[in-house]
């Protein structure tokens, strides 16, 4: 009689997240100091279309560098603003009320599959083109944009305080982890913990990329500390390299190793100058000699003060100028089936809730449309989940929120409520979704009250809302569309698979040792599509069977595939410090192997196990390549 995995999981609190107490505190006083001046200037109404923009800044407020957080604050509220206009111009028009929120349904969808800001700008369109349309709001139509603005530009503000006193940079502490990271790696080689930390080390030097670039993005060139930064975050990847090849002979390195490595972290993050001071035991063979010299060039570089700002080497490309990327992410999203997809998917759900709220005469609410807007976000895990989630998530929050509207008149009262109410969102959120919703829902329906005035009598009704919302999604977001059954790891596996046979081919050119940045580059970038893997991987185990159970199939052969790239790195690493080059006919059979194991994926969902042979030297450098490939095919290699 126990709840099944895939629900435990999304109700099981995630303990090991960090409570951000200075976003506590942010949330707090940035929804109830709305409130307190629209009761002290006789306008509660504006106060609380105030405190729900600034709702939308907390909840969007993700980010750590201070340059992120105002894209990730700002642009989501321009697109707000615009929503709750075209919300407030349909307000009581039927059909035209459904055609105009499908239609932002239709555009919201698609700019979800763009990136991060855009996802969240995408969010609050719908989200408060729902709300203008159910909700009665303030003459002129203007009104409540601009209030709703002045929220967000509230929590903006509140952010950038603190960044006179923040005594470091977030990108360079930032940097100073991935250092860290790179030192328990370099520990852990040799022994079972280092897949874990490989994984962690991929996922900071992810983080820390995407920090710098993009800051680099505004201030490319003018910024010697982003250039000393991005010069010490480059030369952090050799050591990465070089772990593999300790990792893959079962070697055990010095203690003296990390610890170095850990002294480099403490130099980044207080950007220490001047000559390192460096102790360490000699090598004595090709892995150590590439760990040797990695650590001592990495250790110059960052004690270097004024690095050459033309001889940095940008792993990922100077990012484009701000039109390109424009024209180039709409281009994408127009072309892209994927988009229109869930585009369409979720214009269907939201038409099927505003027609249900506007043209059916029942007494339903704007809650409906809205809680399909929560539950079919696309990135924040499983459709199926998420529905259930989101009404164990609303029967909480409402009992919270009950004793609230029974007991409280509106009022000032309403003010230390809230206080209450808004800390609990950001502490919350970092438990997990359902945490989320139920500290969201008090919050609205305090606000929702303040504009209409239904008091306890909003519980029961809006708890029903949501279970009509989550079946609407259920059944017209997810048993209609085949795609939500089906495991959609297996075409990036394969694609990642087939990246790192070229990684093979390039790695092992005949005649040449080919450039080191370009395999650098696609060394990234294969790991970065594992990631996605991964994060798919997590998704489709929230799911109920059999997608669940498929997914779970999948995860010896997304462990096998990243051992393959360590084992391809550690190859060429070898070979740089003085191991033979491999024959080009045994490098011709392993990129063989991975094409037949790529196509394999391909074709089946249904991992079949298969055996297969790689001949060759079993003293050569590829030794170890040629028996994670073997070793993959035979974990879980699909045939149809």
């Amino acid at each position: 009689m126990a709840p099944p995995p895939w629900l435990l999981s999304g109700l099981r609190p995630q303990s090991s997240t960090p409570i951000a107490w200075a976003a506590v505190a942010r949330a707090s006083v940035s929804l109830a100091t709305p409130l307190a001046v629209g009761f002290a200037l006789d306008r509660p109404a504006y106060g609380a279309l105030v405190s729900m923009g600034a709702l939308s800044g907390v909840i969007g407020d993700t980010a750590d560098a201070y340059r992120m957080r105002i894209l990730n604050i700002a642009v989501p509220q321009l697109f707000g603003a615009l929503g709750i206009m075209l919300g407030t111009l349909v307000y009581g028009t039927g059909w035209g009320a459904v055609a105009a929120l499908t239609l932002v349904g239709l555009v919201s969808g698609m700019m979800s599959t763009i990136g991060a800001v855009a996802s969240v700008s995408g969010l609050l369109l719908l989200l408060n083109a729902v709300v203008g349309a159910g909700l009665p709001m303030p003459s002129p139509w203007w009104v409540a944009p601009l209030l709703l603005t002045v929220g967000g530009l509230f929590v903006l503000i509140l952010t950038l305080l603190a960044w006179p006193f923040r005594r470091k940079l977030p990108e360079r502490v930032t940097v100073a982890g991935t250092y860290l990271a790179v030192a328990d790696l370099l520990a852990a080689a040799g022994t079972d913990a280092y897949e874990e930390q490989r994984q962690a080390v991929t996922q900071s030097l992810n983080t820390s990329y995407d920090l710098i670039l993009a800051r680099r993005a505004r201030y490319h060139g003018r910024s010697n500390a982003m250039v000393r930064l991005l010069a010490q975050l480059n030369v952090v990847i050799p050591l990465v390299e070089a772990a593999p090849a300790v990792h893959v002979r079962r070697l055990t390195l010095p203690d003296e190793i990390p610890a170095a490595v850990r002294e480099l972290a403490v130099a980044v993050e207080e950007s220490r100058t001047g000559r390192p001071e460096l102790t360490l035991p000699a090598p004595d063979s090709p892995a150590t000699r590439a760990v040797d010299s990695a650590l001592r060039h990495a250790a110059v570089v960052v004690h270097k003060a004024d690095p050459d700002p033309y001889n940095v080497d940008d792993r990922l490309g100077r990012p484009a100028v701000l039109g390109v990327r424009i024209r180039r992410a709409t281009r994408d999203v127009l072309l892209s089936g994927a988009s229109w997809r869930y585009g369409l998917r979720l214009a269907l759900c939201i038409g099927l809730a505003q027609a249900l709220t506007s043209l059916v005469l029942v007494p339903r609410s704007y809650w409906v449309a809205l809680t399909v807007t929560f539950v079919l976000k696309p990135d924040f895990g499983s459709v199926f989940s998420r529905a259930v989630l989101r009404s164990v998530g609303t029967a909480a929050g409402l009992v919270i929120a009950a004793p609230v509207l029974a007991a409280v008149p509106i009022g000032w009262w309403d003010v230390p409520v809230m206080v209450v109410l808004a800390a609990l969102i950001p502490a919350l959120t970092a438990k997990g979704y359902a945490f989320q919703t139920a500290a969201i829902t008090p919050v609205i329906l305090l606000l929702s009250d303040l504009l209409n005035h239904q008091g306890f009598h909003l519980v029961w009704p809006r708890f029903l809302d949501s279970l009509i919302g989550c079946a609407i999604v259920l059944v017209a977001g997810y048993l209609l569309w085949p795609e939500s059954w089906h495991v959609r790891i297996g075409h990036r596996l394969a694609d990642a698979v087939a990246d790192i046979a070229d990684y093979v081919a390039y790695a092992f050119e005949p005649g040449g040792s080919g450039d080191r940045a370009e395999r650098v580059r696609a060394r990234r970038r294969i790991y970065r599509d594992l990631s996605v893997v991964r994060s798919e991987f997590q998704r489709a185990l929230t799911e109920p069977p059999p997608v669940g159970t498929r997914a779970a199939a999948w995860w010896p052969l997304v462990v096998a595939v990243e051992r393959i790239v360590d084992a391809t790195t550690a190859a060429r690493v070898r070979v740089n410090h003085g191991a033979p080059e491999p024959p080009p006919a045994e490098v011709a059979e392993v990129q063989r192997q991975l094409r037949e194991l790529a196509e394999g994926i391909r074709a089946s969902e249904v991992l079949v196990e298969v055996r297969t042979e790689l001949p060759g030297d079993e003293e050569g450098v590829l030794a170890p390549l040629r028996q994670e490939v073997a070793a993959a095919r035979a974990i879980a290699s699909p045939q149809p």
